[in-house]
């Protein structure tokens, strides 16, 4: 009898369906997890790039804040340097002052002395001044002195002159101006030995003004008495026995009030002062008191320098010429500014046809 076949069984593992349905849901969770891990992943590297931005942006603000705070502290520190700065001119410029008004006072104490024991050699009481005075012959002055042409004639006066570089640069012009020297004060110093050796001078007479603050010592006011004044004209005589003419250092006021002038006046003529007038206003009595008492009217034609510039001053210049060429003669007043000065010197061929005289050789003397 023939041996049946057997099939032998495969040792195999069957899938169940339930088995299957298993695996394919572990496969689609496996799938999930990974995308969320992925998706943690790129949030928080977006995260991360976000915070990085952010640092950035904190960082740029930090920078500009640090730079507000040295540019802060920068213009602090110019702020605080140029007041310091500031301050140390300020002190320089009190120093200097301080020591110029030392300077002043010790010029002023040094002179003191001769001023004063001049004072009480030609002076002594003022009573027995008086006494001397009436029995004194007084000098002549203003005596016609010939002139060496035919030419229309131009005195040129500087005024406000208190020390010897001022002489010495008007001297270097180059030709005649009269020279109008301040009396002695604290502020200018003696100008008593300064006039030794000058040709020719006058003195120039501080009067009250009517808008001026910078007032020299000894100023003559309209309230003065004659008595104030005539010692004050005496005081001048004193110091400067050579002087002939004296104009008005400001005075404004003064000359335009007729009682001050007539008073002013007198005690020229007493002391033998001829009075000129720099015409400093146009109310000005000069010329009423002149006729008064009978002395020579001479007045200012032209100031030079009211403007401190090279043409304005050398117009004012050519105007004084045109004056002289017209009446004869003219009379111009400056100051010695560097720049009029320069002026004067430069301008010297604008006056070959002049003739350049002192204030005592006026035709009309």
């Amino acid at each position: 009898m023939a041996k049946r076949k057997t099939r032998r069984k495969s040792t195999k593992p069957k899938h169940t369906k339930s088995q299957n349905i298993n695996f394919k849901l572990i496969n689609i969770l496996l799938i999930i997890i990974l995308a969320l891990i992925i998706a943690i992943g790129i949030l928080i590297y977006l995260i991360d790039n976000n915070k990085i931005e952010e640092s950035k942006k904190d960082i740029s603000k930090i920078e500009k804040r640090i730079k507000n705070d040295i540019s802060k502290i920068q213009k602090t520190s110019e702020d605080k340097l140029d007041k310091y700065v500031k301050n140390i001119e300020v002190k320089k410029d009190k120093f200097e002052e301080y020591t110029e008004d030392l300077y002043k006072e010790y010029i002023h104490e040094k002179t003191k002395d001769t001023i004063k024991i001049s004072e009480e050699k030609k002076l002594n009481k003022e009573t027995k001044k008086e006494d001397e005075i009436q029995t004194k012959e007084v000098p002549v002055f203003h005596q016609p002195l010939p002139f060496k042409t035919n030419k229309p004639k131009l005195a040129i006066v500087i005024d406000d002159v208190t020390t010897q570089y001022q002489i010495n640069k008007i001297n270097n012009i180059g030709y005649k101006a009269t020279m109008s020297i301040l009396p002695p004060t604290s502020r200018n110093g003696s100008t008593i030995e300064m006039v030794n050796g000058l040709p020719f001078y006058m003195i120039h007479f501080p009067m009250e003004a009517k808008f001026f603050k910078g007032e020299e010592q000894g100023t003559l006011h309209i309230k003065d008495s004659y008595e104030k004044i005539e010692k004050r004209v005496a005081q001048i005589r004193n110091w400067y026995p050579t002087a002939q003419f004296t104009n008005n250092h400001t005075g404004s006021k003064f000359t335009q009030d007729t009682q001050a002038m007539d008073k002013l006046f007198k005690a020229l003529k007493k002391y033998n002062f001829t009075f000129v007038d720099s015409r400093t206003t146009s109310k000005s009595k000069g010329k009423i008191m002149a006729k008064k008492y009978k002395m020579p009217y001479i007045a200012r034609n032209i100031f030079l320098d009211n403007e401190q510039k090279f043409d304005y001053i050398q117009n004012q210049l050519k105007k004084a010429i045109r004056i002289a060429n017209k009446r004869g003669y003219a009379i111009a007043i400056g100051h010695p500014h560097n720049i009029t000065l320069k002026v004067l010197k430069e301008s010297k061929p604008l006056l070959k046809d002049l003739e350049l005289i002192y204030i005592n050789q006026l035709p009309i003397l």
